[in-house]
């Protein structure tokens, strides 16, 4: 049974589809025809799922293509932490779900869901200005592994199905749904970031872990050593200083993370 406004947050409205492109590009088309949100977008199928600078994304049926479209007043800069936001949610949600406490669901920075090494999920946040009208629209979109996962990845890639948790994708958006809208309230326009940086790291691997990043033309590799104070990762090198990355490809590289590029996807 399709989900309907009424089993979302109050206030929350929802368009459902069968198909789309992708439920970034509807939930913006949306927005950029004067919607305001805040609206979530949901889909059985997409045709053309993006992930991050761009990439492709396979969309299997059963799994979670889910936008949030919202309109916020805050910076640009502070609009990007939306997808530390979405991420604190989506693992609340998992949990909330009934995940089995023996699967170690975590985050990698900027927008991984992971489970154990695999990737389980991630997270793309667009925003754009809208002319005439105040503040920014922000388009959210979460992406879950419900009952397959996708074998192009060039890593490993893994479903909540697979560790014990069978969910359809109109009762994972319920899940999520409630916890994106706690955490909105939380970040409160970049103003209760903290709260949400805290809850990130509690949520993300070890300080320590081994890792790289493939930023522009340069690869660094040093150890995770948490997140600024607007949610940029921190990077220490052997010689104890560090190094502060606004974006960039991420690859856990200790002895048990897969070694292949980890690349920033998500299923919109």
């Amino acid at each position: 049974m399709s989900p309907s406004p009424a089993d979302l947050p109050p206030s929350y409205r929802l368009v459902h589809l069968v198909e789309t492109q992708s439920t970034n590009a509807e939930a913006m088309r949306l927005a950029l025809a004067g919607e305001a949100g805040p609206l979530w977008v949901l889909a059985d199928r997409q045709t053309g799922g993006r992930g991050r600078s761009g990439r492709t994304w396979t969309s299997e049926a059963g799994n979670l293509f889910a936008s949030l479209l919202i309109t916020t007043h805050c910076s640009a800069a502070r609009a990007g932490q939306l997808s530390l936001v979405a991420g604190v949610a989506a693992i609340d949600a998992i949990r909330e779900a009934g995940l089995p406490a023996a699967a170690y669901v975590r985050l990698k920075w900027p927008n991984d869901i992971l489970i154990g090494t695999a990737k389980a999920g991630g997270i793309l946040v667009e925003s754009s200005a809208r002319s005439g009208a105040a503040g920014m629209v922000a388009v959210v979109g979460v992406g879950l592994n419900l009952a397959s996962a996708p074998s192009e990845l060039g890593r490993d890639a893994t479903y909540l199905a697979a560790h014990g948790l069978a969910l359809s994708p109109d009762r994972a958006l319920c899940f999520l749904a409630g916890a994106m809208d706690a955490w909105l309230a939380t970040w409160d326009e970049g103003e209760g970031f903290a709260r949400v940086r805290e809850a990130w790291l509690e949520r993300a691997g070890s300080l320590g872990e081994l890792l790289s990043v493939h930023a522009g033309a340069s690869i660094v590799e040093g150890r995770f050593a948490g997140l600024d104070a607007e949610g940029a990762l921190l990077i220490a090198a052997e010689d104890g200083s560090e190094q502060r990355f606004t974006y960039g490809d991420v690859t856990l590289t200790g002895a048990n993370a897969d070694q292949r590029t980890i690349r920033d996807e998500k299923g919109e």
